[in-house]
């Protein structure tokens, strides 16, 4: 089963990045306030971006260089996934 790395466009135009094994189910939890603290105080407005990866490992690594960009290098890669 695949993992994903996915940017969540939050309110006031933050991003939330995480990873898991099911995009749905983690969506759910982060609307219903059941995801992480930052999406509770920073509601989900949508998926802006997602990868999938064939081991967690790679998913975990590819979460934390993601988290590194800065807020416009987030939007880059959110443009670039969308014109393709």
């Amino acid at each position: 089963m695949p993992y994903y790395v996915y940017i969540l466009l939050c309110k006031g135009q933050r991003f939330y990045t995480g990873y898991t094994k099911n995009l749905k189910s983690r969506m759910k939890q982060h609307v219903n306030g059941k995801g992480a603290r930052f999406t509770r105080m920073y509601k989900p407005k949508g998926i802006a971006y997602t990868e999938e990866f064939a081991s967690r490992a790679k998913a975990m690594r590819r979460e934390r260089s993601i988290k590194r960009l800065t807020h416009k290098q987030k939007l880059q890669l959110i443009k670039r996934q969308n014109n393709q």
